[in-house]
């Protein structure tokens, strides 16, 4: 029980492996007094953040989301999976090569559910797509589906009491495959158990973000345009 879905639920004292809708599933349809709106066009819509949009207890209405995800073509919804083989299921009739205002993210947290999630991901309809290696668990090969069709590798270690290690040197390792491959990298966070240089750092939750960020090493395509006209590698 490590995902951070059940961490994140014990502190309302709330049951994970139930799945029901919430009192804000129809929030982004939702208007107010003067017939607005209450989620502004702005907004990005975090999707089932603490759950999985394709679980197979949500088949029921499931439906009743993308009719909404449809009818709010003003908002960006962000949805974050590993259930990527269950992507068809109540698909709406009106998919075709996907929506403009939704990004799907498939995570992969080793070398096996990389090799059985993204060949699947990567022949699915989906117009934005994104990969996230969180938790980082080991060294992991992603070159072979680094395309142009991907629009950011997210790596972040494990959080919690029982967080399992991330090393440096896997971080290091995508990050070296994205800029081969020309795709976005963002390191997020260290997680609570992190290696680098052969020694282990045990890191506060309030930190781990913030190490993340002071390691200074996010790639964009600019940046190798840029490293390249300068002689010098970011």
């Amino acid at each position: 029980m490590n995902c951070y879905v059940y961490r994140t639920d014990a502190r309302y004292e709330k049951d994970s492996t139930v799945v029901s809708k919430t009192k804000d599933f129809d929030l982004p349809v939702k208007r107010a007094r003067n017939g607005e709106y209450k989620l502004m066009s702005s907004d990005i819509v975090y999707t089932c953040f603490t759950s999985d949009f394709f679980v197979p207890e949500a088949d029921g209405w499931r439906s009743e989301a993308w009719q909404i995800i449809n009818e709010r073509r003003d908002l960006h919804f962000l949805i974050i999976t590993k259930r990527i083989d269950r992507f068809h299921v109540s698909l709406p009739e009106d998919w075709d090569g996907g929506y403009d205002n939704v990004t799907l993210c498939c995570t992969v947290e080793n070398r096996d559910r990389a090799d059985f999630r993204l060949p699947i991901f990567l022949k699915e309809p989906i117009k934005n797509r994104s990969i996230i290696c969180e938790p980082l668990l080991e060294k992991i090969d992603l070159s072979p589906y680094l395309n142009p069709s991907i629009s950011q590798v997210v790596v972040g270690g494990e959080s919690g009491n029982s967080a399992r290690i991330c090393d440096y040197d896997w971080v290091l390792d995508i990050r070296r495959q994205c800029m081969e491959s020309g795709v976005p990298f963002h390191f997020k966070q260290t997680g609570a158990r992190f290696k680098k240089d052969g020694k282990l750092y045990k890191i506060e939750r309030k930190y781990q973000s913030s190490q993340a960020r002071k390691s200074h090493i996010d790639f964009t395509p600019a940046d190798r345009v840029t490293a390249i006209e300068t002689g010098r590698e970011p």
